[in-house]
């Protein structure tokens, strides 16, 4: 049976809706603020909330990521009864399911509420359908699961896709999923890295050349575009091909036919193009780096994997995959200490998976025979960061103690801001009471290693 929650100041709507939906054979419940509301989501599973704007205690549109953090992340129907239609921008940005007045009729509820759980229902059945081939992709955190999703997505169809993001997050390990995952994962996966071709080359590496088209050229040559025929071309660094050869692949890329260098004769090749950069195109396009035309062609999907920084969550999976990919390898496995897990999770991680692999690659070369990692086999650069880290936050947590700090009256907050207050509030004394006992501190709060450390951070409280 379906479970709605309907976060609504209105009590009389509340009500209403109620007995419309358990009518309909749902489980409803209602909460008449959005803290009330809050906690009991979080206290159990739903399939749709219908969530008010304006509420007593802040305003659900600033909600809607919170509640995108739920494990069961629910369909979320948003209901405004003032006509302003500010804030559907924001919402469908959020990816909502829908955004209605109050005062329509009950049928455009009913209706909502259908098309919502037919799409959440879709949406399940295709998932345990047709589980994913992640193969090297290693994570659970949120992030992870909605570039998964776009994978699935992505894979099941032959459009242009973009993958953006930073140096080291794992562009290509997306790229391999998606075609290994369509059906043309029996066929080639060629990969351009557009950064390294030879500038006078270019050319001849994508379209091929025939013999005689230049001085070097000896005999014909198959150039890369045709040898992922029927496969998939993956085009890593895309802002870094030159502008004169992004005209002319567009035109191979929307007729899939080309002429190689210095041949009079057209060739086809019949395959899917998934791109990839760390740079940003759309910047690129304003300052006439990168056509506009090809851009929109070749981003008809777009996803953007997020940096290590934003999902330390996965670090312990990571390091547990890699440890134990290793002693496959060199039939030794060592332990690792919490001091270890400690200085990983509190790092940065500028160049992202790639550098906390490398990492662990030197750690281990580090302690060779010796059976367990502790934090002295990390490089030097990444002991020193977390020190001066440790050091700045105790002086700050010792010059301005959350826990004496007086909180605002919330009458005078915004919902975030009031949300921000109280986990500031609750990891301060979270600490207090553990003594700086990370391990302890993660028992009691169920929180992971990963996700304390970064409220550690984000609030500058000393975790010793």
């Amino acid at each position: 049976m379906p479970k709605i929650l309907i976060i609504d100041d209105d009590y009389i709507i509340c009500k209403t809706l109620v007995k419309k939906f358990t009518r309909l054979n749902h489980e409803a419940h209602y909460s008449l603020n959005l803290k009330q509301g809050l906690e009991k989501l979080f206290s159990d599973q739903f399939d749709i909330v219908f969530l008010d704007v304006i509420l007593p205690d802040g305003n659900g549109l600033e909600a809607i990521e919170i509640i995108k953090d739920h494990p069961f992340t629910p369909e979320i129907i948003i209901m405004t009864g003032d006509g302003n239609s500010e804030g559907v921008e924001l919402a469908i940005k959020s990816k909502v399911w829908d955004y209605i007045q109050k005062n329509g009729s009950h049928k455009e509820f009913q209706f909502s509420l259908n098309r919502a759980l037919e799409y959440r229902h879709q949406k399940q059945s295709e998932i345990q359908r047709k589980p994913i081939k992640r193969e090297a992709i290693i994570g659970n955190s949120r992030q992870i699961k909605i570039c998964l999703e776009t994978t699935s997505k992505a894979s099941n169809n032959d459009v242009p896709i973009l993958i953006t993001g930073e140096t080291g997050t794992g562009k290509e390990l997306f790229a391999k999923a998606i075609h290994k995952n369509s059906v043309r994962q029996q066929n080639n996966f060629i990969v351009v890295d557009c950064a390294a071709l030879p500038e006078h080359l270019v050319e001849s590496f994508l379209f091929g050349h025939s013999k005689g088209a230049f001085t070097s050229a000896d005999s014909d040559k198959v150039g890369l575009i045709k040898l992922a025929d029927g496969g998939t071309l993956f085009l890593d660094e895309v802002g870094e091909l030159p502008l004169v050869l992004q005209k002319k692949f567009l035109r191979a890329l929307q007729e899939k036919k080309f002429r190689p260098v210095g041949s009079k004769k057209e060739i086809s090749s019949n395959f899917r193009l998934v791109s990839a950069t760390h740079r940003n195109l759309r910047a690129m396009v304003k300052k006439r780096r990168f056509r506009e035309d090809f851009y929109f062609r070749i981003a008809s999907i777009k996803m953007e994997i997020p940096p290590l920084r934003d999902r330390k969550s996965d670090i312990a999976l990571l390091l547990t995959h890699h440890m134990n990919r290793k002693e496959k390898i060199d039939g030794y496995l060592h332990n690792v200490s919490d001091e270890f897990v400690d200085n990983l999770l509190g790092y940065d991680w500028p160049g992202n998976v790639r550098e906390l692999l490398n990492t662990i690659d030197y750690a281990c070369s580090d302690a060779f025979q010796e059976s367990i990692l502790f934090s002295k086999h990390l490089p030097d650069h990444i002991r020193a960061f977390n020190i001066k880290n440790r050091i700045k936050n105790r002086k700050e947590s010792e010059s301005t103690p959350c826990s004496k700090e007086k909180s605002a009256p919330v009458e005078r907050l915004r919902l975030k801001e009031y949300m921000e207050k109280m986990k500031q509030q609750y990891v301060t004394d979270l600490m207090s009471h553990t003594r700086g006992d990370i391990k302890t501190a993660c028992r009691l709060s169920g929180l992971s290693r990963g996700h304390l450390y970064a409220l550690l951070k984000k609030y500058n409280i000393s975790g010793l």
